[in-house]
């Protein structure tokens, strides 16, 4: 360790350093250049200790540059496991300063490395003469707290006493959990718990919550032999591999040299949790993991003619022929053993572009997905209109398949469906499917539907209502007997409705108003928010049609639906401001997340302090009982 003198040049590079901390972002730069002045700024050579576990907390530090590694000892291990690795302009140690605790890890440089030392006294300088000080500290040490909690040493999976469920263990791809050595065991709800052999990191914790979207992750650890007990019995890997979509596997004739190389780079994407795949002209194949799209390091450049040639082995005839007809398609490409993958294929400046997302070949339940149970009453009517709304990548397409599942499992009920393309594969249970892919099996969405009322449906799902003919003939298909779900691309509950009758001609709006009055049961309305922690849930606003609300929608008063959704809550009525409130409030999303997804946002700010002033209330009465 070597200590640098903090003056003139290396003050203001400190300084600057400071100012990009969370800790200290809301500081002036006086207050920086007061504090700085009295930190101690030491240099590390890689492999060199900064602190050790167990050792007394007498200062806390600051990363300037380089990288460090955060180790903790664990038993199982018989030695340090690695938690995670730290990047410039994190704050380590404060919590332990703070309590005068123990330190819980040793933080260990990988490379030659800055630090900034806090020691107790400066520590205690900067609350008495900082003033703004104490309110930071104190909010980001909550931050702190939630973000060290999911380093805590996992308990043990008790083998013995609970055997993995086989269902569940179809709930992640295969590939993935061999890549990562994860197992998913069981279910209660929407909690799964997630057996890990190696002590999780963040990045593999957020690609399970994107593969479980809203489930609760409850990590346990698992040892080796049990893992590959598990992935070598019958109820293993033998069935989870042949979990796939065999009905719907591309033909041998359409593969060609070219599959294996695209099959091989999306296996390659679902074990490294990747979300989607790029492959354009011109560039290396990118892929979404964590949110962010990252180029394939280890990969060439595609060339122009070798998109069209790497993508062509998975379409059909009828596919390549319409591509080149129209340069833009959309199908599902089902790859055996590991699931489904949305495609879209079009042209660009460049030349043919291709972007598959991968779809998990589970159903998720309502609980899995944590549905409000409304939804399952809106599944339970015999006829009628069910909008599913959002928009594009807010969870439509899950949450409709989790609704027709349910009524697949608790309905016998004939069920119909067209989508462009399938996304989600269902088997009959006590119901029958039937599902129907335009441009495959059917022209068009309007020709589907009238072709289905000649099909003897019960329930009729319409993958997007895209125009005034389908709109049209899905309000009819509702009125003559029949439960109709589908979906639109609008925002909220309320602006559904009005996208609906302005979409036609002014002549035939009291018409459609009187249609939608005696057939819309329900609009459900979904965002999707980053949770705390990673992961997402969805925030939904529900819309029950009851005779009040269908009132108003007949007498166009639809400036008076809101108020109607407040008093009338009783009914299932959910407000998008509120859901959205709760979340903060359960500190599932953070406010500013809340807040990215409402256009009035002091509305919103409104309801969350409401929220909060409530529950103060609720507190202080209890602790009065």
């Amino acid at each position: 360790m070597k200590t640098i003198t903090i003056e003139n040049d290396v003050l203001k590079m400190v300084v600057a350093a400071m100012g990009r901390a969370e800790m200290f972002t809301s500081l002036s730069e006086k207050s920086l250049s007061q504090i700085a002045g009295r930190a101690v700024l030491n240099q590390y050579e890689p492999q060199e200790t900064i602190v050790k576990e167990k050792e007394p907390s007498d200062a806390f530090y600051m990363l300037i540059n380089g990288q460090v590694s955060v180790l903790h000892y664990h038993r199982s291990s018989d030695g340090l496991i690695e938690l995670g690795q730290l990047k410039p302009y994190t704050v380590i140690g404060e919590i332990g300063l703070l309590l005068n605790e123990p330190r819980t890890a040793t933080i260990q440089a990988t490379e030659k490395t800055l630090m900034l030392k806090f020691d107790s006294a400066l520590f205690n300088y900067m609350f008495e003469n900082i003033p703004a000080f104490g309110p930071i500290i104190s909010k980001n040490l909550a931050t702190r707290v939630q973000k060290l909690s999911s380093n805590i040493p996992l308990p043990m999976y008790d083998k013995e006493a609970d055997r993995p469920d086989p269902e569940v263990l179809k709930m992640i791809p295969i590939e993935f959990s061999i890549r990562h050595r994860v197992l998913p065991l069981q279910t209660d709800g929407n909690v799964i718990r997630i057996g890990f052999v190696n002590s999780p990191n963040s990045k593999v914790i957020s690609a399970v919550q994107r593969f479980l979207p809203s489930m609760e992750l409850q990590m346990v650890q698992i040892d080796n032999d049990f893992f590959d007990e598990v992935l070598g019995s019958k109820s293993g890997v033998e069935e989870w591999a042949s979990s796939g979509d065999e009905s719907a596997e591309v033909e041998p004739e359409v593969r060609g040299s070219a599959m294996p190389k695209l099959d091989s780079l999306l296996k390659r994407a679902v074990a490294e949790g990747a979300s989607d795949v790029h492959l354009s002209a011109g560039h290396v194949p990118h892929w979404r993991i964590d949110g962010e799209i990252k180029a394939i390091e280890d990969a060439k450049i595609i060339e122009p003619d070798e998109v069209f040639e790497l993508i062509k082995p998975a379409m059909d005839e009828n596919r390549q022929k319409e591509f080149l007809n129209t340069n833009d398609i959309d199908f599902v490409y089902p790859l055996h053993g590991t699931g489904r993958f949305r495609v879209n294929l079009f042209r660009d400046d460049r030349g043919i572009s291709g972007v598959f997302r991968f779809i998990p070949s589970k159903i998720l339940t309502f609980e899995q997905l944590g549905l409000p149970p409304i939804l399952k009453k809106l599944c339970s009517h015999p006829k009628g209109l069910v909008l599913i709304t959002g928009p594009t990548g807010s969870g439509k397409s899950t949450t409709l398949a989790a609704m027709i599942n349910y009524i697949n499992t608790n309905r016998s009920a004939h069920i119909v469906t067209m989508e462009d393309p399938i996304e989600f594969s269902h088997t009959s249970q006590k119901s029958l499917i039937n599902q129907r892919e335009i441009g495959s099996h059917t022209h068009s969405f309007s020709t589907a539907l009238r072709a289905a009322l000649r099909e003897d449906p019960d329930i009729v799902l319409v993958g997007e209502m895209r125009d005034v003919e389908t709109t049209n003939l899905a309000i009819e298909t509702a009125n003559t007997g029949h439960l109709v779900f589908a979906t639109m691309h609008t925002n909220t509950a309320i602006s559904t409705m009005d996208r609906i009758i302005d979409s036609f001609p002014p002549e035939q709006q009291s018409r459609i108003r009187v249609g939608l009055c005696e057939s819309l049961k329900g609009v459900v309305a979904q965002v999707l928010c980053k949770c705390i922690g990673g992961g997402r849930t969805a925030a939904i606003e529900v819309l029950v049609v009851n005779t009040p609300i269908a009132n108003l929608v007949r007498e166009e008063k639809m400036n008076q639906i809101l108020s109607s959704m407040q008093t009338g809550k009783a009914h299932g009525h959910m407000i998008f401001d509120e859901e959205l409130a709760k979340l903060v409030i359960r500190k599932k999303i953070t406010r500013e997340e809340a807040l990215s997804k409402v256009d009035d946002k002091e509305k919103l700010t409104k309801s969350i302090e409401e929220m909060i002033r409530k529950r103060q209330e609720k507190i202080t009465a209890d602790l009065d009982k």
